[in-house]
């Protein structure tokens, strides 16, 4: 019953997050807001909401081990598997100049993450994520929107004023926006995102208790996976509609948010104690994230291309990296 209740919980946050965005982006265009804006802000966090969600509960229900798995699990699953079977599906040519940026800050983000929870082993102290931890992280959050925002806003290249075309273009063709049914949508969206993240992590603890598996556990495999579905879907989606640096842009940015956001909201509602055996999973994303940059960027031309021996290598990662974590609980 907990597995048929997983994943019905999935449904609900991923149907529920699709609903919340559609209504959001709706009731922003109608306000004049642009619809790049809307795009990277709205639409970016969308991807997330599940893993805000989960994470939340997660924490207001004390199982903090499940809020940090979630989101560390979710980024090695994106970085690796959601990556390999876009590339395994269709090969991707990266222009460096559109995605250096994001490789940069995903690194450095995940590099603070990793000092500010693991810190205490310097001290001799507990691993916590503290309150003031949870705040850094946040303004990290803020100003990496403003980031975006100002990125588009200030750009001069013709590739983001095509994209803004493009947008504009789809934005004149959508109907009349109805305000009333907008805000309902986003009501459903929000209701069936809580709903969902309460079944998913009451189901996952059930699970995790009768097969004997450690919450921490749980976080990286099932609920991580289970998140993660929006980003797979929409990776894969951008690589067949030949939008190749959407599909790794989603990636990079999903990654970026799940840390900034959830993890800073989730440990100012409860400080976060982490297993110290967490710092493997935590060198192992930094170090593939790193892996994938070399393969980018060590080629001098202004474009590379990953195709499906790349792929192959990034998932028989991920489930070399399952094999181990499943063996270590």
């Amino acid at each position: 019953m907990n597995y048929i209740l997983l994943i019905i919980g999935f449904f609900l946050l991923i149907k529920g997050a699709d609903i919340f965005v559609d209504g959001a982006s709706r009731i922003s265009k109608k306000l004049g807001i642009p619809s790049v804006i809307v795009g990277l802000t709205i639409v970016s966090l969308g991807t997330s909401a599940p893993e805000l969600a989960v994470s939340i509960i997660s924490s207001l229900q004390g199982n903090n081990e499940i809020a940090v798995g979630n989101v560390l699990g979710s980024n090695i699953f994106n970085t690796l598997m959601v990556l390999g079977v876009t590339l395994i599906i269709m090969p991707l040519i990266i222009k460096k100049s559109t995605i250096k940026k994001d490789f940069f800050i995903n690194i450095a983000v995940t590099t603070l993450f990793l000092l500010l929870t693991f810190n205490g082993i310097l001290f001799g102290k507990d691993n916590y994520i503290s309150r003031f931890d949870g705040l850094i992280l946040l303004a990290g959050c803020i100003l990496y929107i403003a980031f975006l925002i100002w990125t588009v806003k200030g750009s001069k290249t013709n590739n983001a004023k095509d994209i803004a075309a493009e947008m504009a273009i789809e934005n004149a063709d959508i109907e009349e926006v109805n305000i009333p049914k907008s805000i309902i949508a986003l009501l459903i969206g929000g209701i069936g995102i809580v709903i969902g993240g309460k079944i998913v992590v009451d189901s996952a603890s059930s699970i995790a208790t009768a097969w004997g598996m450690s919450d921490k556990l749980v976080g990286l495999t099932i609920v991580a996976m289970g998140t993660s579905l929006p980003e797979l879907v929409t990776s894969a989606m951008a690589a067949l509609k030949g939008e190749e640096d959407m599909a790794l842009g989603n990636i990079l940015g999903s990654n970026i948010f799940n840390i900034l956001l959830i993890i800073g909201a989730s440990s100012i509602i409860s400080p976060i104690l982490v297993s110290s055996t967490l710092v493997v999973d935590f060198i192992f994303l930094i170090l593939v994230t790193i892996l994938i940059a070399i393969l980018i960027f060590a080629h001098k031309g202004k474009e590379k291309r990953l195709g499906k021996l790349e792929g192959i290598l990034f998932v028989a990662l991920y489930i070399g990296y399952m094999s181990y974590i499943i063996f270590r609980n």
